[in-house]
């Protein structure tokens, strides 16, 4: 990367995009970072006092008062490269009034690990089909990373993926430092889809756990997970050597099937400790992208006419209201 000023636009608010503001902000590279925060009073909150009144308080934010901003579109186009980091559900509302001129010639990246409800696309596919941006100019980010151990600074890895390398490398350079090592992939179909549907195994570790099966079935459970990733990875993007064992797809999977700061486990654990889903969404101060990626995985599943047992227990429970001590006998059957 050359000595120029490189401007990075945040547009989220959330624990993975104020754990990004920090990365950002302990890295040494020349840049300037714009930052998008929905709402005027959490705005306020952090011009005021530089921390994030909701998300990873703890954490001090080096950004400046003048780089702060209550739309979206002043973030886009003052931005050299864009990082959208909202939850799946609520991009389209935070890109309303965003047009496809704005975010033209720029780097977009994707930190978002979910699909666009509605639209059953990820992230990539969206921003191509309804802004135009080429395929070349989109970089994808992915784990195994949670938000919270990178506020309290435990060595995390992020694998950066993009077509063009050159993308990928300006990307991972500006989010190395001292804490977060970086691992660059040219598959970017295989990290993006391999991020949604590790929400949905984790969702379904934590059913499983809320209804009081053991660490030896959710490993027997993991493992049958990851073969189903890439059974369904493979038939959605072919021909790519992919090495589903690396850390953006197992690597991903085990972090957020078993980690103590999963949002979509402990979304899971609560389903199967016999709340509703929406109980569970009032309860949680967070969204669980697996809810949401659920439903759009059953659409793949129908067009490819994949074998996904996992998939098809969650979205039963989630959306058909089917028992969930049954669902998981059925699947258990199915297990191997």
């Amino acid at each position: 990367m050359d000595d120029s000023v490189q401007k990075i636009g945040i547009v989220g608010s959330g624990s993975w995009a104020t754990a990004m503001i920090k990365m950002l902000g302990d890295n040494e590279a020349k840049k300037e970072v714009l930052w998008w925060i929905r709402k005027e009073e959490d705005l306020e909150y952090v011009r005021a006092y530089g921390h994030n009144p909701n998300y990873l308080s703890a954490v001090q934010l080096q950004v400046k008062d003048k780089n702060l901003f209550s739309a979206a579109r002043s973030v886009i186009q003052g931005a050299d490269i864009v990082v959208l980091n909202t939850p799946s559900a609520y991009l389209k509302d935070a890109l309303k009034d965003v047009t496809a001129a704005d975010f033209e010639g720029k780097v977009v990246v994707s930190a978002i690990k979910g699909i666009i409800p509605d639209d059953n696309l990820i992230v990539g596919e969206y921003l191509s089909k309804y802004y135009h941006i080429p395929l070349s100019q989109v970089v994808v980010v992915g784990g195994p990373c949670h938000a919270e151990e990178v506020s309290s600074e435990k060595l995390s890895y992020l694998t950066i993926a993009a077509k063009d390398s050159t993308n990928a490398e300006l990307v991972a350079g500006l989010l190395r430092n001292r804490y977060i090592n970086t691992i660059i992939s040219a598959d970017v179909f295989g990290v993006e889809y391999g991020a949604v549907l590790k929400n949905i195994y984790a969702l379904a570790g934590g059913i499983c756990h809320g209804l009081g099966y053991g660490d030896n079935f959710l490993a027997v459970l993991v493992s049958n997970a990851i073969r189903e990733m890439h059974t369904c990875v493979n038939a959605i993007d072919p021909g790519v050597d992919r090495d589903i064992n690396a850390s953006a797809y197992l690597g991903d999977l085990l972090v957020t099937a078993y980690s103590q700061f999963s949002r979509n486990r402990t979304f899971g654990h609560m389903i199967g400790k016999g709340y509703t889903v929406q109980s569970a969404q009032l309860e949680m101060n967070m969204v669980a992208e697996g809810y949401y990626a659920s439903a759009c995985i059953q659409n793949i599943i129908q067009r490819y006419a994949l074998e996904m047992p996992i998939c098809n227990m969650v979205y039963q429970i989630l959306y058909n209201r089917q028992p969930a001590a049954a669902e998981v006998r059925k699947l258990a059957t199915k297990l191997t």
